[in-house]
C-alpha cells in the first residue's frame, strides 16, 4: 500500500500556503499527539510532513519528486529516519554531493533581511555553545555538575565540529514546570533534548519505558513530558529526547545497554536511553538527516536562549 503523501497526511492540496500548512499541522498534531491518546507513529508522520512542507527548500525538493512520480513520493531520507528503528538514515546531501550538515551555517532569517531578528544579536547567534552547567540545590550538586560537564565536553568534541549549524544551549527551565533540561541541541529543523546520569559500569536493560540493572528498576530523568511540551512550543521543529548514561571511568562504550527485542527508538516514548557512544551516533544521524541541516533558525534559538537558567 502506497503511504500517504505529506499533503495527504495534513489534509492539504499541493497548492497550500504556508499559513494553511501551519494551521493544518496544529489540527493534525492535536488529533494525533500521544498525550491526547493519539498514535505515536501517526504523530511522527504529521511532524515529518510539517517539517518538510514548512521549509521552502525542502518542500520544493519534495514537490519535484512528488510531481515527477505522479503520485505520493517514495520515502525520503527523513521519512526513513522516522520510520526506521536503527538510525541508519543517510544525511542530506548538497548539490555537490557533500553532507549538507557539514556546510557553513546559514541564518534564517538572514541578518541582512528585513525580517532579521533583533532578539538574537549576530555575534550571539554565531556562538555554538550557550550557557554552562549550573549548581542547583545543595545535595547532589557535585555529581550533577560532573555528568553535565561530561555531556557538554562530549557534544563539543563530537557533534559541534561536525555540524557547524548546531547550537548547544545548557541549563534550560523545563517548559512543563518540572525543573530543568540539562542540554538542548538545535540544528536545522531538529531539536534534541539531552539529560544525563552517572552510573556504575555494567549491563543495563532498556525497553522504552523501564531501565533495569540486575533486576532493579532505575528511574531515569523525567524528560518525556518536557520533550512533548517543547514539541508544542516549537511546531516547526522535530523534537526528540535522549538520556545519556556516563560511566565513572569515562569509557564512551560503558555502561552496556541491552535493548528489548524489537525495540524501536522513539516509537513508544520520545526519549531514548543510551551510552555516550550511541548518543553521538544517534545525534549525528538525527540532526544531519533533517531538511536544511546547515540552517540556524534564529527565532527558535532566541526562544531557547530566553529559557536558559540564569
Amino acid at each position: 500500500m502506497t503511504p500517504p503523501s505529506h499533503y495527504e497526511t495534513l489534509g492539504l492540496p499541493t497548492s497550500a500556503s504556508a499559513k494553511q500548512i501551519k494551521a493544518a499541522y496544529r489540527r493534525a498534531a492535536r488529533a494525533t499527539h500521544p498525550d491526547h491518546g493519539g498514535d505515536p507513529a501517526a504523530f511522527r508522520q504529521v511532524t515529518l510532513a510539517y517539517e518538510v512542507l514548512s521549509n521552502p527548500d525542502a518542500r520544493a525538493t519534495y514537490d519535484r519528486s512528488y510531481g515527477a512520480a505522479g503520485a505520493p513520493a517514495p520515502a525520503s531520507d527523513t521519512e526513513s529516519f522516522a520510520a526506521g528503528p536503527n538510525f541508519t538514515t543517510a544525511p542530506h546531501r548538497a548539490p555537490d554531493g557533500r553532507n549538507a550538515a557539514k556546510a557553513a551555517a546559514v541564518f534564517v532569517p538572514a541578518y541582512d533581511s528585513p525580517d532579521a531578528s533583533a532578539a538574537v544579536p549576530l555575534a550571539l547567534a554565531r556562538q555554538q555553545i550557550h550557557g554552562v552547567p549550573r549548581k542547583r540545590g545543595i545535595f547532589g550538586a557535585a555529581s550533577r555538575l560532573q555528568r553535565e560537564a561530561r555531556t557538554v565536553r562530549l557534544l563539543s568534541q563530537q557533534i559541534l565540529p561536525e555540524i557547524p549549524s548546531a547550537r548547544l544551549v545548557n541549563g534550560l527551565h523545563s517548559p512543563d514546570g518540572r525543573g530543568y533540561i540539562d542540554h538542548a541541541l538545535l540544528a536545522g529543523y531538529r531539536l534534541a533534548l539531552i539529560d544525563s546520569m552517572l552510573l556504575p559500569r555494567g549491563i543495563f536493560q532498556w525497553n522504552g519505558t523501564t531501565l533495569r540493572k540486575d533486576g532493579r528498576i532505575i528511574e531515569p530523568p523525567r524528560l518525556a513530558p518536557a520533550v512533548r511540551r517543547m514539541q508544542d512550543l516549537f511546531p516547526e521543529l522535530n523534537v526528540q529526547g535522549w538520556t545519556v548514561i556516563h560511566a565513572p571511568d569515562g569509557n564512551l562504550h560503558e555502561p552496556v545497554i541491552d535493548y528489548a527485542r524489537g525495540y524501536d527508538p522513539h516509537s513508544h516514548s520520545p526519549v531514548d536511553v543510551v551510552n555516550a557512544a550511541r548518543l553521538v551516533r544517534e545525534l549525528k544521524f538525527f540532526l544531519a538527516s533533517g531538511p536544511a541541516p546547515n540552517t540556524v533558525l534564529v527565532p527558535a534559538l532566541g526562544k531557547l536562549l530566553a529559557g536558559m537558567h540564569r
